[in-house]
């Protein structure tokens, strides 16, 4: 095995030209002869950068096009020959040169892709054959040869070469060969997604894979012991709490970054101004306003006890006067669409505090949830689907008044983002007791109550919320108990009916929604 590898030729065939003029320049100044493809053969003779076209070598005309360039012995000769007594003197046989450095870039499928105006025709088209056959054959002969898929490799190459006297390292070569088939693999499975969505059967795919990119080391997971970092999909553009940045505070650990998403996802079902206060992963209060320093009181009053170190979401600017609020308290993160100036400067008295700019305004449309379990994942649309209050349905002898209907729009949306089991009390404007998380419903019930009457918060005339159906009329018995004067859930429970008649006997509303909102 090689340490060092002396650079004598390299290959160049790139579609993102960043940089290469200046990269090409300092290759020739220390000695590299230069082999190109057609575009970039001519940018670079242009620039006055002597180099040898690839056709030259092949005595062979690019053809179809433009389809088939490289794909000749004399070239793959050169790239996948070792430099061994044998291998030397075939080539030699042949008339074949080595080549010792390949750069390369692919024609731009993904960005291609994303135009979604795009026709299957032009797709395939940007599909590149040359490209990833002289990569993968490249980072196959890592030991002998170096390639180079990223322009921001070029630097780091140079300094080396000039550094080891016109030599490349079995580190970097190895390096190197690494990301040729890390990017050869997401390209090939850009690809076969690709021509996957263009079937409409609507369901899963049969295979998945997926690209994930290390956009942040943690220093520790869920707990210290836990070794963690934050990935983001590679092969879509940023998002949500990928595309969030943090303008103040201590860096973000794992148990923040799941909160945000949950925080924010809340906050965005709502078109009036929004506050939620999130504690492990569960809302413990939210609450819609005429302005987001109203809307934060509510939602603060749920439960104040278990908002100490939680996150506090809103879907509007945080402006100076709900963070004169929030800073009389202890709060991990804040997160927002937007912050006034002065807002930044208020909550800046707390060193640690984190302020987290989301860019997004509104949820996204659809999306993929994916889950490890052992050996293998859980994959799932994310519960993003609007919801068809059309369809919802009255089953009860009374009619919810036009306040409990507005309550049960709003709690409906709370409940979506609480851990099953969830019963949450509300009005129509702020969350009242929530109970999350029990193993079972009556519980979460009661915990609700609970947590109401710990708050000072009056039940009386308040709607409750199941993310599930009743199984028993003790639900509806215990709701009626705390005041509560209608219920909204989604009904499909074979005691319906128990239940249903329980509602009755209280003189309760009831609405069946028809969908449930499990959240584990």
């Amino acid at each position: 095995m090689n340490d060092s590898v002396k650079i004598k030729r390299a290959l160049f065939s790139v579609y993102d030209k960043s940089g290469i003029v200046d990269f090409a320049k300092a290759l020739h100044e220390l000695g590299v002869q230069l082999i190109s493809t057609g575009g970039t053969h001519k940018l670079l003779r242009e620039q006055g950068i002597p180099v040898t076209k690839v056709s030259d070598i092949t005595d062979f005309p690019e053809i179809l096009g433009g389809r088939v360039k490289t794909l000749h012995p004399r070239i793959h000769g050169g790239i996948l020959a070792r430099r061994t007594k044998e291998h030397l003197l075939e080539l030699k046989e042949h008339g074949i040169q080595p080549i010792d450095m390949v750069v390369v870039n692919l024609y731009p499928f993904e960005k291609t892709i994303a135009d979604p105006n795009v026709t299957l025709d032009t797709a395939v088209e940007n599909i590149d054959i040359g490209g990833p056959t002289m990569i993968r054959a490249a980072a196959k002969n890592f030991r002998d040869v170096v390639v180079v898929t990223d322009p921001q490799y070029y630097d780091m190459i140079i300094d080396e070469l000039k550094t080891n006297q016109g030599t490349i390292s079995f580190k970097l070569r190895h390096t190197c060969a690494r990301q040729a088939f890390l990017r050869t693999a997401y390209y090939d499975s850009s690809i076969y997604q690709y021509l996957l969505s263009l079937q409409t059967n609507g369901g899963m795919p049969e295979y998945k894979s997926l690209h994930l990119k290390k956009i942040q080391e943690l220093r520790y997971g869920e707990n210290p012991h836990q070794k963690a970092a934050f990935y983001a999909a590679a092969d879509v553009e940023a998002s949500g709490v990928v595309a969030a940045k943090q303008l103040h505070g201590k860096e973000l650990s794992y148990n923040n970054i799941q909160d945000m998403n949950g925080a924010i996802g809340l906050v965005l079902e709502y078109e009036k101004p929004a506050v939620a206060i999130i504690k492990h992963s569960n809302p413990c209060g939210a609450a819609v306003a005429e302005n987001v320093e109203t809307a934060y009181d509510l939602a603060l009053s749920t439960d104040p006890v278990s908002a100490f170190g939680g996150i506090v979401a809103m879907n509007r600017q945080v402006t100076r006067g709900v963070a004169e609020k929030i800073i009389k308290r202890f709060t991990e993160v804040v997160v927002a669409p937007d912050f006034s100036p002065e807002a930044v400067e208020t909550l800046q008295q707390k060193k640690n505090i984190r302020l987290i700019h989301w860019p997004s305004s509104q949820l996204p449309a659809s999306g993929l949830e994916i889950k490890a379990v052992e050996g293998g994942i859980l994959m799932q649309e994310l519960d993003l689907a609007p919801e068809e209050e059309q369809d919802w349905k009255v089953v009860t002898k009374r009619q919810p008044t036009e306040e409990e209907w507005n309550a049960m729009k709003f709690g409906w949306k709370v409940g979506k983002w609480v851990k099953s089991n969830a019963v949450v009390y509300v009005n129509d404007r702020q969350t009242l007791g929530i109970g999350a998380g029990q193993m079972s419903r009556v519980d979460a019930s009661k915990l609700a109550v609970t947590k109401a009457g710990e708050a000072g918060l009056s039940l009386a005339g308040s709607v409750v919320i199941s993310d599930a159906f009743f199984p028993f009329r003790d639900g509806v018995d215990a709701a009626a108990g705390a005041g509560a004067v209608a219920v909204i859930q989604p009904g499909g429970s074979v005691r319906d009916e128990e239940v249903i008649n329980a509602a009755d006997e209280h003189n309760m509303a009831m609405v069946f929604t028809g969908r449930r909102h499990f959240r584990h």
